[in-house]
């Protein structure tokens, strides 16, 4: 087999012990840190801060649950027709974090990193931003939400968060500036989402946008197994089957 040059920093092992990025499993993490420290030090490399992990937390937090969402259906969906895979019900769950649910701050993040790399610029940008998103008709990641009107609720409790934790407060302004310029294109409220809060708070904590998802996959995973539980205990797949059944009848062409 021919060599090749990949390597990788993660995680080393022996006969005997197991180190992850350089600190040994058994007796540096297991019972010391807590697991959000551990994912933070997993996906960056860098050490966990009180900052990082008060606003991690709140982020794992905010998007664990939110009732029966399309991600929570599909699981329970899946679950009907296969409950001895309790993991491919999750995973079916997941699939649906995207660019229109649960997923959607990674879109936000790169419009906020776009105003931040725009300097004095920044409000020009937005402009430019809001018109094009106008007028190509689509919806601005991190923007509305289909129940919570006027406003989300979570995004003034996670920036409470992120300033109490001590963030610079650099990309929650930029968002707030975003969101008063998108008022005045539109001429009514959109209210900030929870997403395009997480887009804000994890840029203050140098979460690269392109790894974003991926917390909100492993939130919704942790929310989806309390769904799962309850379906065990609570079937509720079966009548939504049937509810989509009379929603969407047969129609001949």
């Amino acid at each position: 087999m021919k060599s090749t040059n990949a390597t990788t920093e993660l995680c080393r092992y022996n006969e005997t012990e197991i180190f992850v990025r350089e600190r040994n499993l058994c007796t540096e993490l297991i019972g010391k840190t807590s697991f959000t420290e551990f994912v933070f030090m997993q996906v960056t490399g860098r050490n966990c801060g009180p900052t990082e992990r008060a606003v991690l937390d709140a982020v794992l937090v905010t998007l664990c649950e939110h009732g029966m969402t399309p991600s929570a259906a599909a699981a329970r969906l899946t679950y009907l027709g296969a409950p001895e895979s309790l993991q491919g019900a999750i995973a079916a769950g997941l699939l649906g974090v995207g660019s229109q649910f649960v997923g959607t701050m990674e879109g936000s993040a790169t419009i906020l990193c776009q105003l931040a790399d725009s300097g004095d610029g920044a409000e020009a940008t937005a402009r430019d931003i809001v018109a094009q998103h106008r007028a190509e008709k689509k919806s601005l990641p991190g923007f509305g939400h289909p129940h919570h009107r006027p406003d989300d609720p979570r995004p003034a409790a996670l920036f409470a968060v992120g300033r109490a934790a001590g963030v610079s407060g650099r990309y929650i302004g930029l968002l707030e500036m975003l969101s008063r310029e998108i008022d005045r294109a539109y001429g009514r409220h959109l209210t900030i989402n929870a997403t395009g809060a997480i887009a804000a708070l994890l840029l203050e904590i140098d979460v690269p946008p392109s790894v974003m998802r991926g917390f909100a996959v492993l939130s919704r995973a942790a929310g989806l197994i309390g769904h799962l539980y309850e379906e065990q205990r609570k079937p509720a797949g079966g009548a939504m089957w049937k509810a989509v059944d009379a929603a969407v009848p047969y129609e001949a062409p």
